[in-house]
C-alpha cells in the first residue's frame, strides 16, 4: 500500500505589522514658493519650503529648503528645522515676561495673558507658538 506523506510547511507565517514610531514632533508647513533660476538653457524651477517643526513642550524650530519636487522640498525643510531647535521658555502655560523680536522692518511684540485668553495671534507667529506648547499668550505683529 501506499502511504501519502503530507509536508507540513516548517515556516510560520509571522504576522508583523510595521509600526511607525509615534513621534512627539509635529510639523506645519507654513509656505510653498515656485522659485525660477535663470540658467544657460532657459529657466530652471525649483520649489521652496519653509516648515515649523515642534514637541509642544518648549521647543520649536523653522526649516527652510529647496528643491525640484514640492514633497522633497518639505521633507528636507523638516530635517532643517529639527537641527535648529531652540527652547521656549514657559511659564505655566504662558510665556514669563513681554518680548520684543525685532528682523529687518518687521517686528512681534509677544506679552504674557491669562488663564483661558488662548493664543491670539495670527500668520506664522500662531503656528510657532501652537508648536512651542504656548497656550495662553497676546502677540501684535
Amino acid at each position: 500500500m501506499e502511504e501519502k506523506k503530507e509536508f507540513k510547511s516548517r515556516r510560520k507565517r509571522v504576522e508583523t505589522q510595521e509600526e511607525k514610531p509615534v513621534s512627539e514632533w509635529k510639523e506645519r508647513v507654513i509656505q510653498i514658493r515656485r522659485v525660477t533660476k535663470v540658467v544657460k538653457g532657459g529657466k530652471k524651477l525649483s520649489f521652496r519650503a519653509i516648515v515649523i517643526v515642534g514637541n509642544q513642550k518648549g521647543q520649536v524650530g523653522v526649516g527652510c529648503a529647496k528643491a525640484a519636487e514640492v514633497i522633497i522640498a518639505i521633507q528636507k525643510a523638516i530635517a532643517d528645522g529639527r537641527k535648529n531647535l531652540i527652547d521656549v521658555p514657559i511659564f505655566k502655560t504662558t510665556i514669563p515676561h513681554p518680548i520684543t523680536g525685532r528682523s529687518g522692518a518687521g517686528s512681534v511684540m509677544l506679552r504674557p495673558a491669562a488663564q483661558g485668553t488662548g493664543i491670539i495671534a495670527g500668520g506664522a507667529v500662531r503656528a510657532v507658538l501652537e508648536l512651542a506648547g504656548v497656550e495662553n499668550i497676546s502677540c501684535k505683529s
